[in-house]
Order: C-alpha cells, then sequence, then structure tokens
C-alpha cells in the first residue's frame, strides 16, 4: 500500500507564515534626585542614615457627630428585641491649606423586634421574631487645629506659554521699509510641569454609638393585655463617637540600628 506523502510544499504557505516587528529602543538619560531637591520636596532630619517612604500620623482626631432619625419599621412591633450596629466611613478628605476634613458615612443597623401576629387573648400575646435591615446616612465637617506632624505643602502644577518674535511685512499702506514687528501668532508654545502630590488618608481606630429610641403612635391590641400596645415609628437620637488617624505617606530619615547582616553567613571560600 502507498503510503500518502505528508511533506508540505513552500508553494502550499501562505505568503507571510509568521511577523516579527523588532526595533532598537533607545537610550534615556537619567540622574538622581540630589539630596537638596529631597529635602523641598518634604523630608526631614538629615543626620539620619536611611531613607524611606512610610505612613507618617498627621493627626489623631476624636470626632462626635449627633443625629437625629425617624425610622418606620415595615410592621407592627410589640417590642425591639436588638439593635446592632456597625459604623462605615465612606469618606475621610482633608482639604490641605484649609485644615478642614470632610467626614461622610452610615450607620448599619439590624433591628430585631417581635410581631404580634400569631394569637392575642387577655392574658397573652404571641407572634413571630423580624428583623429590618437599614443604613443612617451621616456627614459633616471638622477642624484639624494641632497638627502631630504637618502635611507636606501642596505643590500646584503649573502651565507656562512662550512665543518667538518675528517679523513680518506690512500692507501697501505702510512705508515699504517698515515690518510689523510682534510675537508670532502661526504657533503655539507650552510648557507644563504637573506634581503627583501624596493624598493624605485615614485609618478608623474605633467609634462608640449612644443611641435614645422612643416609640410613638403606639396603638392597643384589640382583646389584649391592657399594656401591651404595638407601634411602626420611632424616634432615634444617636450620638456617635470617633476616632481615627490621619496619615500621608512621606519621606523620612531614620536611622540605621543595626549594620547590614552578611549576605554569606556561612564559611563560603
Amino acid at each position: 500500500m502507498r503510503r500518502k506523502s505528508t511533506s508540505i510544499e513552500a508553494s502550499d504557505c501562505p505568503k507571510k507564515c509568521a511577523a516579527v516587528d523588532t526595533e532598537t529602543v533607545p537610550f534615556c538619560d537619567s540622574d538622581p534626585v540630589k539630596m537638596k531637591d529631597l529635602e523641598d520636596h518634604c523630608v526631614t532630619d538629615w543626620k539620619k542614615k536611611k531613607l524611606v517612604k512610610i505612613p507618617v500620623v498627621l493627626a489623631e482626631v476624636d470626632v462626635q457627630i449627633d443625629l437625629f432619625s425617624e425610622i418606620t419599621l415595615p410592621t407592627p412591633a410589640i417590642e425591639i428585641k436588638r439593635i446592632k450596629k456597625r459604623l462605615k466611613l465612606t469618606q475621610c478628605r482633608l482639604i490641605q491649606n484649609t485644615k478642614k476634613l470632610f467626614l461622610e458615612g452610615f450607620v448599619r443597623k439590624n433591628i430585631e423586634f417581635a410581631e404580634a401576629d400569631l394569637c392575642v387573648d387577655s392574658d397573652s400575646v404571641c407572634g413571630t421574631i423580624s428583623h429590618c435591615t437599614l443604613d443612617t446616612p451621616f456627614r459633616c465637617v471638622t477642624e484639624i487645629e494641632d497638627f502631630i506632624t504637618p502635611p507636606c505643602p501642596v505643590i500646584p502644577s503649573k502651565t507656562k506659554e512662550f512665543e518667538y518674535f518675528s517679523a513680518t511685512p506690512l500692507p501697501s499702506d505702510f512705508p515699504e521699509k517698515e515690518k510689523l514687528l510682534a510675537g508670532d501668532l502661526s504657533e503655539f508654545n507650552q510648557e507644563s510641569f504637573e506634581f503627583f502630590n501624596e493624598l493624605p488618608f485615614c485609618e478608623l481606630l474605633s467609634s462608640t454609638i449612644t443611641e435614645f429610641d422612643e416609640f410613638i403612635n403606639r396603638e392597643s391590641i384589640s382583646g389584649g393585655p391592657f399594656e401591651e400596645k404595638t407601634f411602626k415609628e420611632f424616634d432615634e437620637k444617636m450620638v456617635i463617637k470617633l476616632r481615627f488617624k490621619l496619615l500621608q505617606n512621606q519621606q523620612v530619615w531614620v536611622p540605621a540600628f543595626h549594620p547590614c547582616p552578611d549576605p554569606y553567613p556561612y564559611d563560603h571560600k
């Protein structure tokens, strides 16, 4: 039996089987930043040995936020069994050069309450335990009075325009030997500078929430015990106390407390 040939002829290949696009990468110069330049960009303590970039504490702040809320439950309740709270901070932004700190967030609440929905008589009320989860938002502005470490000064972006002198002929109603001496309007030249400042940020340490809830529009239970009543609405007065750190990544000189260890601790000779 004759074996079928599996060889591929050159004429069977497409015009280009593979493509390679190569270029020589040009060299670009680099220069180390001088220590004086680093000092101008918020570096302190020149007598230290190691230059590091670390989060530096700008301030540690206690903030109190007072809230008043009106909450409506989806179904009538006979009493609230538990309210589980979690504080969530969504914004903590320092507006530099003003010392103003903008705060925004919410308190997540899971409210467990008892209903009177199963059976009622003159001596008892039976029902199910339901829950409702909701968010209570808050926002405020406070002022940082004293900084432990001042934030690095904000360096603004700059744009400079420049032009070249041009001497062009004047129309025929001007003397022939005169020319228009001015900047060239046929071009636009510009030098732009951007500096990427380090943005201060917050680290939440603790929160304390104290609340006082007062039921309103309570209604008696028909046929039930005289002291038992249901409600759907209640007013809530809440005092929130926050403690957080305000930080910023900065370049700092730190001492070299220990010498560098031998990279080859064993005898390698």
